[in-house]
């Protein structure tokens, strides 16, 4: 049987800075249709409204009370019987739970991709009525960390419809690193929001150099938090230690990744539920050899082994953390071993290859259910 043809359906306009719905986009074979901007999408992967003006007037007066919603779910449903569809890969639970009346109606399996957020969060879950639509009827469900299938699990998806899929890294760009030849420089890696707790990521650090003036600290990234961060970096009399680049590029990322000890990542369970799924950050780390400092959180113990390729604490636990990049600050011969550790884990579970192929095999099965 021929490569089924696949459609991806991914919320966010901006989709290649989501660097695994990107390398689903460029990766998988037979990508023969990208649609984007919301959960019902409203324009082609080039940025083409689905539903011009100009159409959804000839749409109305065609069809008296139809919907834009309506006169919309018509338009990508013509548009998936145009390139010849035979799957649909839904990025996120709601862009499922929204795509799934169209691929009812046309016979198409539907395989939703869940990322984080939208496993958990109290709103999100409450708008999409806890996934009632997608999680009985869609054909597969895929997850990127165990506690993350459980708690689909909980929600009411059939277990054998779940599958446990990792994040994948492109191993070529980030080479193994010897962070025993670095100094004690910490990095973290990511947007300054609320469930990566960039606040609680620099009180455990300056618990720690307290007691190593030599350490220093670059948070590299963007978002809500960060003008909080820099006024909490100056009231701690840190400006000296810590560097806030703000965004960085993937380049600049693995050259900052060279230069470093360890990475480090303070994720948590926001007040709304919000969670991680499995930061990918985190596999870069890996892949780079460097050993990774961070919580117990989310996926992120199914990937770092404490005390093999890093140290893990509880969630809010700065002085344990602290503690944590201490020892790294101070041993580099253990970092280099957790680091090299890492580094072979991520050759053995997390070659993107590998995770596009698993990818690949589970969109193809669900044209054969």
């Amino acid at each position: 049987m021929s490569t089924p043809r696949i459609a991806i359906i991914s919320p966010n306009r901006n989709a290649y800075s989501e660097t695994f719905i990107a390398a689903h986009i460029a990766r998988l074979q037979a990508v023969e249709l990208v649609l984007t901007d919301g959960h019902l999408p409203k324009r082609t992967a080039t940025g083409e409204p689905l539903l011009s003006e100009a159409l959804w007037q000839r749409v109305r007066r065609k069809v008296s009370g139809t919907s834009f919603e309506q006169a919309l779910s018509a338009r990508v449903a013509k548009l998936l019987k145009a390139h010849r569809i035979n799957v649909v890969l839904a990025e996120y639970g709601p862009t499922g739970e929204a795509m799934w009346p169209i691929c009812e109606r046309m016979g198409l399996p539907l395989v939703v991709h869940f990322h984080g957020i939208d496993a958990f969060h109290v709103k999100l879950l409450a708008d999409n009525k806890g996934y009632a639509r997608t999680l009985p009827n869609a054909a597969a469900l895929v997850v990127v960390s165990h506690e993350m299938e459980e708690q689909l699990l909980e929600l009411g998806a059939p277990r054998d419809r779940l599958h446990y899929v990792r994040y994948g890294v492109e191993l070529d760009r980030f080479q193994a690193q010897r962070p025993d030849q670095a100094p004690p420089h910490f990095l973290s890696v990511g947007r300054f929001v609320d469930k990566k707790a960039p606040a609680l990521t620099l009180l455990a650090f300056h618990k720690a150099w307290e007691q190593c003036r030599s350490m220093r600290l670059t948070m590299a990234g963007n978002g809500p938090l960060w003008e909080s961060t820099r006024q909490l970096v100056k009231a701690l009399g840190l400006e000296a230690a810590v560097e806030l680049p703000g965004a960085v590029t993937h380049d600049r990322v693995a050259e900052l990744m060279a230069a470093s000890r360890a990475f480090v990542q303070h994720s948590v369970v926001t007040a709304d539920n919000d969670h991680e799924g499995t930061p990918l950050s985190v596999l870069e780390a890996m892949a780079s050899g460097m050993p990774v400092v961070a919580t117990r959180h989310a996926g992120i113990p199914d990937v770092v082994e404490h005390g093999v390729s890093g140290l893990l604490c509880g969630e809010r636990e700065v002085d344990v953390m602290g503690e944590h990049l201490l020892t790294l600050a101070r041993d580099p011969a253990l970092a280099l071993r957790m680091g090299q550790a890492g580094r072979a884990r991520a050759e053995r579970d997390h070659r993107q290859q590998d995770r596009i192929a698993q990818l690949q095999g589970i969109l193809a099965a669900a044209t054969r259910s």
